[in-house]
Parts: structure tokens; C-alpha cells; sequence
């Protein structure tokens, strides 16, 4: 187990492992008095993060002696989902009439009286029954952690609020009940709960995952190999992201400066003064070989004005950028070797691509080189400088 504290070394201060990172992130929220979210995250009914939930919960409770209980649990009768529960405490859900019909969901107000360490919510996105005290159970979840109690919880990727266009262009499915993105922020921790395409039709086969009658249907439809394939990466992509905000909001807490390369990040630097499409294109191929992200930075001075001749250029280069799916980002500063490295700084960029400027000597001497200064600015970063073939 990795220790709390870092140790230092010839070369100075260790940087500290993401457990200790963890550690930090813990103790910092329990003063704050929130409960914690723990989400496991999938991309498909079946993957297993109910179960999965289910089993470290019993690892609290057995092995950690932590207070543990269920607030909604969905088994889908399910017997191995069912067996994991275990003698883990089950808070009785409310009952409510809705139209003749009696349903029953989370009882959030027993959940907060009985006030566990940690309180399970399945499935996130669920829409409640109407007369429930919150529409959404992620509402639900947030008057819970706000309560001091933290809560372990499972969501499927395709019920971001953000992917239901793109899930349904893939999948030709229409996700009805969504999460806004920020819900996903609220995590503490996401657990990836990831099995192969091949595998989870296999559970279906067996029936697993719905009743036999019904197999048929889903591999018709949702459950294709391609469907699934695609939807996995969404959700490993997703999680990825969510780790790299966690690690950039501990880095701008402590003021971290230092670039940790976790993930590979390239920062095109383009210019009014002349095209920068080979910086574009490179700076693409370097992405792609590298599965890194890419943007194309452009300062601009507040008030100067631009000639016709620089808004074609500059026209001219974010057609392109958008041609080759490079996000652009416009931010003001009068100095712009730093403020590109301010934002090289903010962002972790690892690698920047520059321009050759094409300065004389004499206009460098006397106007300074923007390069250098860069360069200078961002040690730890690697910049690569594009030569001018005109």
C-alpha cells in the first residue's frame, strides 16, 4: 500500500502517487462535511456493475467493518446479482399510487435518518414516479451526499445527457431517461466496469442478462457487436476524462505548475501572419500517432485590428482545423509567447508546434523572438519548430 506521505529524493520532492492524490482528495471532502460518490460506470445493461457495486459494498461492511446499506437496489432477478447481496441491511422503499398502480422507489428521507457511511443507489439515470418528493434519483443521490452520507451508485454511458444524439446514431436506440454531464462531475470515483462485446452477447445467450424469449430481440437491435464496440469506447473515453479532471482540479488546488504527463496533449500555435496549415497538419499527424488530444491556439490583442489579409489567413486556417477536427481556442494577450504558455501551463500540454517566424536577425534583435521566449517559458514541455519553406 502505497504511504501518505511523499519522500523526497537527490532530485527534490517526490511527486505523489495517484493514491496519495486519492488520500488527499478523501480527507479534504470528509472536513468539508459532503458525502463521497463512488459511480461504476458501464456501457451496457449486463457488463456487471450492479454486481460488481454489490461486492465491494460486502468488502466494506466484511473486511473494512464500514456501515453499509441498499437504498434502491435493481437485481433484474438476476441470481448472482440477488446472492450478492448478501446480509447487507436494506432500507424499505416508499410505496406511492399513481394512477390506480402502487410502485416503489428510494426512501431518501429513512435513507438520511438512518445516516450509514455509505448508502447503495442503483442505476442513476432512473425518471421517479410522479408524487416522489425529486423527479430524478440523482437528485435524490445529491440531498443524500449533502447529507454526509456517501453513496455508491452504477450509470450506463449512453444516458449522458450530452451522447443521446450520438448513441442514437450509433445504436438507432433513443435513450429516454438522461443524466445532465455535471452529474458525472459530482464523482468522487469512477470505476470502469468494462467486458468485452463477445463476452456480454455470450451472457445473453445464456440468458444472464434478460429472460430467453427476449435474447432474440436484443441482438437483433441494441446488442449488436458493432453497437457495443462502439458504445465501450465512449465509456473508456468517458472515464479517461473524468480521471484527467480529477488530476488538473488537485493540480490548479496546489498549484502545481510542472506538466505531469499522464496523457499526451498537442498545442498548435497559428498566427494571423501567415498560414499555419503545415503546423495544422502536423500537429494532427502527431496526434493521431500518439492518441493524443490536439487544439490550435490563437492570441489575439484586445483592440488591434486585423487586416483583410490576416482574416483570410486566419479564415483560411480554422477551416481547416474544423476539416480535421481540431478544436480552436481564442485567448487575449498582449504578450503572446506567454500567454501560449500560460495556456500550455493550464491545459498539461506536452507538446507545442510552432511556426518558424521568419524574423531576421536585425527584427529579432530589436523586436525580440517569440520562439526563444516560448521555449523559455515552457521547459518541461517539448516544442517543436516547423521550418518556413517559402
Amino acid at each position: 500500500m502505497a504511504k501518505e506521505n511523499a519522500t523526497t529524493d537527490e532530485a527534490g520532492p517526490r511527486r505523489p502517487t495517484p493514491e496519495e492524490l486519492l488520500a488527499r482528495l478523501q480527507r479534504e471532502e470528509q472536513a468539508a462535511g459532503r458525502g463521497r460518490l463512488k459511480l461504476f460506470l458501464g456501457f451496457a445493461a449486463g457488463v456487471g456493475k450492479t454486481y460488481t457495486m454489490l461486492a465491494e459494498a460486502n468488502r466494506r461492511k466484511h473486511e473494512r467493518g464500514q456501515d453499509v446499506v441498499i437504498g434502491y437496489v435493481e437485481t433484474h432477478k438476476r441470481p448472482d446479482t440477488e446472492a450478492a447481496i448478501g446480509d447487507l441491511e436494506i432500507v424499505p422503499r416508499k410505496k406511492i399510487e399513481y394512477r390506480g398502480a402502487t410502485f416503489e422507489e428510494m426512501d431518501t428521507d429513512a435513507v438520511i435518518a438512518r445516516r450509514p457511511s455509505w448508502v447503495l443507489v442503483d442505476e442513476l439515470a432512473h425518471t421517479n414516479v410522479p408524487g416522489s418528493k425529486y423527479e430524478k434519483r440523482y437528485q435524490d443521490v445529491q440531498a443524500i451526499l449533502e447529507a454526509g452520507i456517501s453513496v455508491e451508485s452504477t450509470l450506463n454511458v449512453q444516458h449522458l445527457e450530452s451522447l443521446n444524439d450520438a448513441v442514437y446514431e450509433i445504436t438507432g436506440v433513443k435513450v429516454r431517461e438522461t443524466v445532465p454531464d455535471w452529474v458525472l462531475g459530482l464523482a468522487d470515483e469512477i470505476v470502469n466496469v468494462d467486458l468485452s462485446p463477445r463476452s456480454l452477447i455470450n451472457r445473453l445467450n445464456r440468458g444472464d442478462v434478460y429472460p430467453k424469449e427476449k435474447v432474440p430481440q436484443a441482438l437483433a437491435n441494441f446488442f449488436t457487436e458493432g453497437n457495443l464496440s462502439a458504445l465501450r469506447e465512449i465509456a473508456l473515453r468517458e472515464a479517461a476524462s473524468q480521471v484527467d479532471r480529477s488530476v488538473q482540479t488537485y493540480r490548479e488546488e496546489h498549484r502545481v505548475r510542472q506538466p505531469w504527463q499522464t496523457q499526451e496533449r498537442v498545442q498548435v500555435c497559428i498566427s494571423p501572419d501567415k498560414p499555419s496549415g503545415r503546423l495544422l497538419r502536423r500537429g494532427w499527424r502527431i496526434s493521431q500517432r500518439l492518441r493524443a488530444d490536439i487544439v490550435a491556439v490563437y492570441v489575439y490583442s484586445a483592440g488591434a485590428k486585423t487586416t483583410l489579409a490576416q482574416q483570410k489567413v486566419l479564415e483560411d486556417d480554422f477551416s481547416l482545423a474544423n476539416r480535421l477536427g481540431i478544436r480552436i481556442e481564442r485567448i487575449g494577450g498582449k504578450d503572446v509567447a506567454q500567454a501560449l504558455a500560460d495556456y500550455a501551463h493550464k491545459n498539461q500540454v506536452t507538446q507545442i508546434v510552432v511556426g518558424h517566424s521568419g524574423r531576421t536577425a536585425w527584427q529579432e534583435f530589436f523586436q525580440g523572438s517569440v520562439i526563444n521566449k516560448l521555449i523559455h517559458l515552457v521547459r518541461g514541455i517539448d516544442v517543436l519548430v516547423i521550418g518556413n519553406r517559402d
